[in-house]
């Protein structure tokens, strides 16, 4: 794997007036891209050559430097411009985050200048599993017959978001030992294809489908071991990365709900016949007031996740040869866990407040204003807020640990 250690553009940094033409410029067309079902390629090319996929790296390395509370309101910021756009960048996220985790490590820091290199990293980690429950794999590592120390990888994965808008996917599946390993590959590898049979009512252009591997070619240095000394679950925080960056989609999704509300009010000439006001909507009270109510979710939404976020710094800063201290670890996941139940608590009935300040033409296919509800819901779905919460109740109170795994 090549290192280029210079990076080939500046990133443009959130809050500059580059980064608010580069959002206006992607926001321009969301509406119509997911209406029409049209794969947002040329935004992530923008996204690409704005060198985005470098926010976290540090600025000597090519990168922002942002901090987790920066990257989670810059987050929201591109979320907002296109929710699809955001949630794509999600694995491509998470490997950064990894990588910086374990920066110490060689193997790492060469994986990492795939970043630098504004190289964007996919993801194949969900299995349609026939076991009733538990975290297993059946895509599998074998040792490549030749004995150079490489492997094949023969399986399927699921919800392979980001994935056919990617350089290189990231691998996980059994390995030899009975671990769990991973790879970081070429998505133009002989033996991968990368499908678009995401069929969900939500999220709609995200590249959500079905990676398949067909003896797919793993060199040695591609491959990694990630397996837990002893059996013992190592400290971490990646997990609540994983979870809070839906949450801060979601707040991004809910402003841009609310941005349509405000759009809708000014538009509308008349109001109801038998209003309380018979004035415009825009200067109805009761329909000002249902502006009002969904702005203030959007701040409660952005305060959760910023607030959550400073958690996870915390947690970043604790980490001492690639391990966090547990206590800031645990600390991250109750906070990430506590967002996703508070937020998900109102934002369905957020995103569908937006038909109470408009009539039937709100439902009009045109304005496409149902998507802001079937993303909120879809995003919502990754992990049951049910679980979560019974999670945060049995720690909080029993002080038992948090799930070990990414899905938590």
């Amino acid at each position: 794997m090549s290192i280029n250690t210079e990076a080939t553009t500046d990133v443009v940094r959130p809050g500059t007036p580059a980064w608010t033409a580069l959002l206006e410029r992607i926001a321009a067309g969301a509406n119509e891209r997911e209406r029409d079902k049209v794969a947002p390629h040329e935004v992530i090319g923008w996204i690409k050559e704005a060198g985005l996929g470098r926010l976290r790296l540090p600025v000597e390395e090519g990168g922002a430097g942002l901090t987790l509370p920066e990257f989670f309101a810059a987050l929201i910021d591109l979320a907002e411009a296109d929710s699809n756009a955001a949630h794509i960048l999600r694995t491509h996220y998470w490997f950064v985050e990894q990588h910086l985790q374990s920066s110490n490590d060689p193997a790492f820091r060469a994986r990492l200048a795939l970043a630098r290199d504004n190289k964007l990293v996919g993801n194949g980690f969900s299995e349609q599993s026939k076991l009733p429950v538990g975290l297993y794999f059946e895509t599998a590592f074998t040792p490549d017959p030749s004995g150079d120390g490489g492997y094949r990888l023969n399986g399927t994965k699921y919800y392979s978001t980001g994935s056919i808008y990617s350089d290189y996917t990231q691998i996980w599946a059994s390995a030899p030992d009975g671990r769990i390993a991973g790879a970081v590959i070429p998505v133009d590898r002989p033996g991968v294809s990368i499908l678009d049979d995401w069929d969900g009512f939500g999220q709609r252009l995200t590249g959500t489908g079905t990676t398949q591997l067909d003896d797919v070619r793993v060199e040695a240095e591609e491959f990694f071991d990630l397996g837990e000394p002893d059996g013992e679950p190592v400290p971490g925080y990646q997990g609540a990365f994983l979870q809070l960056y839906l949450q801060a989609v979601t707040a991004g999704v809910l402003r841009s709900a609310r941005n349509d509300a405000i759009a809708l009010v000014k538009r509308r000439a008349r109001n109801y016949s038998h209003a309380n006001a018979p004035k415009s909507p825009a200067e109805d009270p009761q329909v000002l007031q249902v502006v009002g109510e969904i702005s203030a979710d959007v701040f409660a939404a952005e305060a959760l996740v910023l607030r959550a976020a400073e958690a996870l710094q915390a947690a970043a800063d604790s980490v001492v040869d690639g391990v966090p201290t547990a206590e800031a670890a645990e600390a991250a996941q109750l906070a990430a866990a506590q967002a996703k139940v508070a937020v998900d608590r109102f934002s369905y009935a957020t995103a569908a407040k937006l038909f109470d300040v408009g009539g039937t033409s709100a439902t009009q296919a045109a304005f496409n204003h149902d998507r802001h509800w079937r993303n909120v819901r879809t995003i919502s779905t990754h992990n049951p807020t049910f679980l979560k919460a019974t999670a945060i109740g049995a720690n909080v109170v029993h002080g038992t640990a948090f799930p070990a795994n990414a899905y938590f």
